[in-house]
């Protein structure tokens, strides 16, 4: 322990300082990059959830909520907290779970209803098929799950375990 009031102060030493190795060197010099897909996923979450609030009929809907946490993920992930990693993984796979249970939930005997579905985007009008959009909703699940569990997403996040998001 070095004494400031010490008159003559003593130097460390070349064995006392630390070692360090290739492989730390290597760790400390490369920086984690934001992956592009996981940029991409960010503003599709951002958007959803911002048209989501302007639908809802008032904030304190649980849709309008679930948009806000949304929102909210977002925000950590960018600040690249380990407990956005955890709730991006558990978002992603739960509306995958949703996304393939969609087709027994909408098909209940007691409100079926026959034909094909009308899609409007804007001046586009189309009649879809049942099995397309689901099709579909389903290959954006996966998309997602496969964003969430890839290793440059994971490499994106702080190695320590902290559950506060917004710190």
């Amino acid at each position: 322990m070095i004494n400031p009031m010490d008159p003559k102060p003593k130097v460390a030493t070349e064995a006392a300082a630390p070692v360090s190795t290739a492989a730390e060197n290597t760790q400390l010099t490369t920086k984690a990059i934001l992956p592009k897909r996981l940029i991409a996923l960010m503003i599709i979450y951002t958007l959803a959830a911002i048209s989501g609030l302007m639908s809802a009929p008032s904030m304190s809907d649980l849709g309008a909520m679930l948009c806000w946490l949304t929102l909210l993920m977002v925000i950590a992930v960018f600040g690249r907290q380990k407990a956005a990693l955890y709730m991006l993984r558990g978002y992603s796979v739960l509306q995958l779970a949703f996304y393939s249970f969609l087709p027994v939930i909408m098909y209940d005997p007691d409100n079926l209803v026959a034909g094909p579905t009308t899609v409007n985007f804007g001046l586009f009008q189309a009649v879809v098929s049942d099995w397309v959009i689901f099709s579909v909703l389903i290959a954006i699940g996966i998309a997602q799950v496969w964003i969430s569990f890839d290793k440059h997403v994971k490499a994106w996040f702080k190695p320590r375990i902290n559950m506060n998001i917004m710190s």
